[in-house]
């Protein structure tokens, strides 16, 4: 039983720096857009296909472009926090219970 909550605690503390990272990712690339940056810039073109298909799909689900800004980012940021704050959360304590 250590091993598997070993193992559950090593993943959701995994899985929580992916999503913690990615937060950052998504405003980095927030805060960019708003200088129009160079498309051709390595770094940008990084950003613009990590954070794009995010983007895609929040804007399929819901209309996020209100008053000429788009709230993609927020719903997407809200999103990965309700996440970490809940699933992560939930995953340290079923592997502590263990």
């Amino acid at each position: 039983m250590i091993v598997l909550s070993t193992f559950l605690l090593a993943f959701a503390q995994i899985l929580d720096m992916i999503i913690n990272i990615y937060i950052w990712i998504i405003i980095i690339n927030s805060l960019i857009s708003w200088v129009k940056p160079d498309p051709y810039n390595p770094i940008v073109q990084i950003l613009n296909r990590l954070s794009e298909p995010a983007y895609d799909f929040v804007r399929r689900i819901m209309p996020t472009v209100i008053g000429g800004i788009d709230l993609a980012p927020i719903v997407i940021i809200l999103a990965l926090q309700f996440i970490s704050l809940f699933f992560i959360k939930l995953i340290y304590s079923f592997a502590g219970s263990l």
